[in-house]
């Protein structure tokens, strides 16, 4: 289960923000498939975890859409990290317009338990 920090810049409109809300669980479940987790398509409450923040007032922010992704490490989602990243960065832009995009990939070894 990804989880996924998204640092906006305070220009963006709302409107586009709600789009990225949208389609962002599916960019990234794409991005981070593999063997160990495979992506069917049907993404369910809890399988990608979103959270909007505004950077603070103290925040050196210098990107429009700053998107940071932590799933958990599988050698298979190693091996290609860079194409993961990439293709995911290629994918947020195209699906919103937003074209100073910066998106971080962290594999950390790491387990996760959910209530059903």
């Amino acid at each position: 289960m990804p989880l996924v920090e998204i640092t906006y810049a305070p220009h963006l409109p709302e409107a586009k923000l709600r789009e990225l809300s949208s389609v962002l669980p599916h960019l990234v479940s794409v991005a981070v498939e593999c063997p160990e987790e495979p992506y069917d398509g049907d993404l369910q409450p809890g399988d990608v975890e979103l959270r909007f923040r505004r950077p603070g007032p103290f925040d050196r922010f210098g990107l429009d859409l700053l998107v940071e992704v932590r799933s958990k490490w599988f050698p298979s989602r190693a091996d290609n990290r860079q194409e993961r990243v990439d293709l995911l960065r290629t994918g947020i832009e195209s699906a919103t317009g937003i074209d100073d995009v910066g998106v971080y990939l962290s594999l950390p070894v790491a387990a996760w338990s959910q209530s059903d």
